[in-house]
């Protein structure tokens, strides 16, 4: 598993290098990155870029989830009671981020160019900052909004 691991490595710090890549701690502690190992190719590149795709994908169904609950498991409404204008307005930037990116992914996934890769994982490197503080944001937001449904339920207990 060290040399898979030593091996990508490698083989990663030469397309950094080439491409101006972040370094592969960096994209690692992000998105996982290290998963690719299992993977052989000749594709490196586009299986990172899959693997940061897919860290965007699942944050873009949770705010739609947040943003459109109608189909969303009754767990989320509990959560949303509580929001108030401010976090809308960050869910709705952050919907329009994401959304962007996949909308963004179609052209990088419909040709491959290792040069389109590597520019599409620094550009979801550099708006990555930006969606974690907004995720964590709304991440803040929620627990509040939990934690005083939870508050609500042990006041009103009459057991």
């Amino acid at each position: 598993m060290a040399e898979k691991l030593a091996k990508l490595k490698k083989e990663y710090s030469e397309l950094e290098k080439k491409y101006k890549l972040p370094s592969f701690r960096e994209l690692n502690e992000e998105f996982d990155i290290e998963k690719v190992q299992e993977i052989e190719t000749e594709t490196l590149l586009r299986e990172i870029r899959k693997v940061t795709v897919d860290k965007v994908l699942s944050y873009l169904r949770f705010v739609e989830l947040l943003l459109n609950p109608s189909q969303a498991p009754m767990f989320f409404f509990a959560l949303l009671k509580n929001m108030d204008a401010a976090d809308k307005k960050t869910l709705e930037d952050l919907y329009s981020n994401l959304g962007k990116l996949e909308v963004d992914v179609i052209e990088v996934d419909n040709v491959y160019s290792e040069k389109s890769e590597a520019d599409f994982i620094r550009h979801v490197f550099s708006e990555w900052k930006g969606i974690k503080e907004n995720m964590s944001k709304i991440s803040s937001s929620l627990k509040k909004s939990w934690d005083k449904k939870s508050e609500k339920k042990s006041k009103s207990y009459l057991g």
